[in-house]
């Protein structure tokens, strides 16, 4: 997002003073745009962490005594030992995951000339009106119209969705193909259609809910020109309905953080994870030569319902292919506005990230393609390593909160002011600098309200369902 600022151009005016200004309109812009009930959850997220430096400062001795009494028994020590070892690591990592971002540089649009066919598939259930809106910005893309088909599938919606689907088919009419399941069969089952019926070169996933820029397809597809080791790529997602709640515009800044700093130093590995189901491109050879195992795929004897876009990303990655990030290919997507919807989509990733680990597994030290393998195995040690001592430290937070609650409380907020001040300093040079302190508020409320998602998502990992679709 971007402020317009008319400066006056006196040669006696300092870049100082105008900056002043500058931040002092973008404040006005969003105490203006935001309501009361935001500004007082930013300013009291703010107030928290700078009042546990100063009881973290008061309570410093007694913090020092915990942690001798803690180191002076065998399973304190343990603990200890490892916890050091854990942070040493993960401090290690994000200075390596810092090197390689600025290794990364997405890659320029080709020539219309040079552009594959591409069949861009939609799968839809219960988007309502809002599947109107993503249609009709796919159309508006600036792809060449003989190269682009545009398929939408309804998946036994119990709303008004085909009705939106089929005004789209009036307004652009042989330009996109829609067609209705028999009845709900789930979205991989949906994408499977696509991917069946589909004719391009490559195939293009886009959410329902989301709205893709005019040359979002074109930049999302070019890495397969210029890299026949491409199989598949991700693209920038963003929130869309940031504007409507606290929690949209919490997740905007983590998405930021997630998405162009993560996945772009994964993709300068050639090893981006997750390809998301809200934009997300696939070369059409990787697709078919793991499709009936991707629509086939179970989870200890259960059918696999979550998790498609993971499991495609995996299944591609172990072909030996490059997954590469394009941060010049954007989507909008709509997320959850509430905390109970928040949590399920949560708990929907966690457990597709738990299944989707133990598959990666099975070939990552492998010799499963040309060239180095050891920042691809370096990503999936990391994610390993916060499944398995996910209980351990759940274990340890809740004795921490049990015998000592100050300590615990102003530690913890020390610790977020700490830790989320890079994503912070990450989204105000990206996008906008007081939009940026949403990420102290996401951590607080990640920290104490979401904890228990990897240990729950670990117990209950062979469960189905969707969860936040009615």
């Amino acid at each position: 997002m971007t402020h317009g600022f008319n400066a006056v151009n006196h040669s006696d005016i300092k870049p100082s003073i105008e900056n002043g200004f500058l931040l002092k309109s973008r404040f006005q812009s969003f105490i203006q745009n935001a309501n009361a009930w935001g500004v007082f959850v930013m300013g009291s997220t703010f107030v928290l962490m700078i009042a546990s430096i100063y009881v973290m400062y008061v309570l410093q001795a007694d913090y020092d005594q915990f942690n001798q009494d803690r180191m002076s028994t065998t399973f304190g020590l343990i603990f200890m030992v490892i916890a050091t070892g854990l942070f040493l690591f993960k401090a290690g990592f994000f200075v390596y995951t810092l090197y390689r971002y600025f290794r990364y540089k997405a890659i320029a649009s080709v020539s219309d000339k040079e552009l594959p066919t591409c069949t861009v598939i939609v799968p839809a259930y219960n988007e309502g009106k809002q599947v109107y809106a993503t249609l009709m910005s796919l159309a508006d893309s600036d792809y060449p119209i003989e190269k682009l088909q545009l398929l939408s599938i309804d998946d036994g919606s119990k709303d008004d969705t085909w009705h939106w689907m089929q005004e789209a088919k009036k307004v652009l009419g042989d330009r996109v193909s829609i067609c209705q399941q028999p009845k709900n069969m789930g979205k991989r089952h949906a994408l499977y259609r696509g991917f069946n019926e589909g004719i391009g070169e490559v195939f293009v996933t886009v959410d329902s809910d989301s709205i893709v820029k005019k040359d979002t397809l074109r930049n999302l597809v070019s890495p397969f020109v210029t890299n026949e080791n491409c199989g598949a790529v991700a693209g920038n997602i963003r929130v869309l309905n940031n504007k409507e709640a606290l929690i949209p515009k919490m997740l905007d800044v983590s998405f930021v953080l997630s998405f162009e700093f993560v996945r772009s130093a994964e993709s300068s590995l050639n090893s981006v994870l997750c390809t998301p189901g809200a934009l997300a491109a696939y070369r059409r050879t990787a697709v078919f030569a793991c499709l009936d195992a991707w629509i086939n795929q179970t989870f200890m004897g259960q059918p696999s319902d979550i998790g498609e876009d993971r499991a495609m990303t995996n299944m591609i990655l172990k072909q030996g292919y490059h997954v590469l990030f394009q941060r010049n290919a954007y989507a909008f997507t709509n997320v959850p506005e509430k905390y109970k919807g928040l949590y399920k989509m949560f708990i929907r990733w966690g457990r597709s990230n738990v299944r989707e680990n133990i598959e990666m597994s099975k070939y990552v030290f492998t010799n499963f393609r040309k060239g180095n393998k050891a920042g691809t195995r370096l990503l999936f040690f990391s994610q390993a390593t916060k499944i398995v001592m996910s209980y351990p430290f759940l274990l340890f937070m809740l004795y921490f909160v049990l015998t000592h609650p100050i300590l615990f409380i102003s530690s913890t907020f020390l610790s977020i002011l700490v830790l989320s001040t890079f994503p912070v300093i990450f989204y105000a040079k990206r996008y906008n600098f007081i939009e940026s302190f949403w990420a102290y508020s996401y951590s607080v409320m990640y920290t104490f309200g979401l904890f228990w998602i990897t240990p729950y998502a670990i117990a209950t990992a062979n469960r189905r369902g969707w969860l936040t679709r009615g």
